[in-house]
């Protein structure tokens, strides 16, 4: 106890959290396996059940994302007030059934419909997991952590690709596999071979993980740690408007760039220079692997980098700093005409594409109190996903069947989106670093002159928590 008083941690306590954070990875591998399997099997799946790139597209964006953003909301109501751990552990036991019901599909209604409870169990896992490592690393450890968490992501959406190109590989001269109830189509079993697997992650969460104990709480009169609700939080957010405004804004556009990339390159490399699923799934799925993985990565070392050299907006600035590199070769990879200087382009534009992801989230775990973060990160991933997933996939569509009228034109039509994704991002990312900063400024005066004084003697771990206490309002 006195160690901690002083703000070190035995290496016990370190090698739990850490495993904590990389059993959160593993969930959001299989969430990211789950949702981007979609994506390399666009063509036999249009066959089968008649689509269009539009029908796809609200497949792969609306459907997913429509009610991953809205049921994110209650969910994190009720991970800022019970455990963590379980509703981490339902959520991936439901979205890991979706995922494999989506293999039973027969038409466009039910693939939709099981696309949106795969939507709905994955809004279990961000906001709680960010939730949890907040309180369980300090704020110049905090980038490390989401990054890595983060990782999972790329690491699922190259296992998809891989495992995918594989699937469609080895079944390539199987037009249907004989199942229990009748027969299957290969893409339908792919469902199948991804998803129940993550009913093996929700119980080992379930009995291996502990929730942390909450640090930086608001609290009543009386010295009680509050509960608040939505309200709460929206008056928050309301005081901070300019600030969570460039945030949502900022972070969805460039969120809008990654999703494109991910969801039409495949459909791109496949429909431009006549490459397989399978010659596909193993490019992308290398390429993701390796350089979005290393672009989180890099993206929370910047971060921190930053924040040790005292720049308080260090996640805002690290996230323009990204996007500027990224506009160039995001922007050209689908206007040469050679399939190597194409994916030569796309490496680097897919590794600044994903600085975002541990970026965006830090920010959000430092300025609010603990009771709000979950809730914030949930409102964030409900703007980030309509924007980034649902709007953006489906404006590639809409550009590619309306304006462009061909599906050889899918590349023109993300060059397009992401030209303007990618100003609107840096415009909203480069106002948001003064605002963010403002913000900080503005809870750091609201402090009681006992927490500044406390605060002058605190580590850096403290220093957030010490901020928020200073938030508090009247419980609802």
């Amino acid at each position: 106890m006195i160690a901690e008083a002083r703000g070190t941690v035995s290496p016990s306590r370190q090698t739990y959290e850490w495993y904590v954070v990389c059993i959160c990875m593993l969930a959001y591998i299989f969430s990211f396996v789950d949702r981007q399997i979609l994506a390399l099997m666009i063509e036999p799946i249009k066959h089968d059940l008649q689509l269009s790139d539009t029908q796809f597209s609200l497949l792969h964006g609306l459907a997913f994302s429509l009610f991953y953003a809205v049921m994110g909301i209650p969910i994190a109501v009720l991970a800022d007030r019970y455990s963590r751990p379980r509703i981490i552990a339902v959520g991936v036991a439901f979205w890991s059934l979706a995922t494999a019901a989506c293999g039973l599909s027969r038409n466009f209604l039910h693939m939709f419909l099981c696309r949106i409870g795969v939507g709905i169990g994955e809004a279990a896992l961000s906001p709680a997991a960010y939730s949890m490592m907040s309180d369980m690393f300090p704020r110049e450890k905090l980038g490390r952590a989401v990054g890595v968490y983060s990782i999972g992501a790329f690491v699922g959406g190259g296992m998809a690709f891989l495992i995918g190109g594989y699937v469609i590989d080895l079944l390539k001269t199987v037009d249907s596999v004989a199942v229990p109830w009748g027969t299957m189509k290969p893409w339908q079993l792919t469902f199948f071979v991804v998803g129940l697997p993550g009913l093996l992650v929700a119980l080992l969460i379930l009995l291996t993980v502990r929730d942390p104990q909450r640090k930086g709480l608001t609290r009543n009169a009386d010295g009680q740690a509050q509960r608040p609700g939505i309200t709460v939080t929206m008056r928050f957010l309301g005081r901070h408007r300019a600030t969570f405004a460039c945030h949502y804004l900022g972070f969805s556009f460039y969120a809008m760039i990654l999703f494109c990339l991910l969801g039409w390159a495949p459909a791109y490399y496949m429909r431009t220079y006549g490459m397989t699923p399978t010659q596909v799934g193993y490019m992308l799925g290398v390429v993701v692997l390796v350089t979005n993985t290393a672009g989180v990565f890099c993206g929370g070392w910047l971060m921190d980098r930053l924040a040790r050299r005292g720049r308080e907006d260090a996640p805002m600035r690290a996230g323009v700093i990204g996007a500027c590199a990224m506009a160039l070769p995001a922007i050209a990879f689908t206007q040469v005409d050679n399939v190597y200087v194409s994916v030569a382009l796309l490496i680097p534009a897919m590794f600044f594409a994903s600085f975002p992801m541990p970026t965006s989230t830090a920010a959000m775990q430092v300025l609010p109190p603990n009771q709000f973060r979950a809730q914030i990160s949930a409102l964030f991933l409900l703007v980030s996903n309509l924007i980034g997933l649902g709007l953006g996939t489906t404006l590639v569509a809409l550009l590619t069947d309306r304006v462009f009228g061909t599906p050889k034109a899918v590349g023109d039509s993300m060059a397009v989106l992401i030209s303007v994704a990618t100003l609107a991002c840096i415009v909203l990312l480069g106002v948001g670093c003064g605002a963010y900063r403002r913000s900080l400024a503005r809870e750091r005066a609201a402090a009681p002159p006992e927490a500044e004084a406390v605060a002058t003697k605190s580590s850096s771990q403290q220093a957030p928590v010490l901020r928020t206490q200073a938030t508090a309002s009247a419980p609802e």
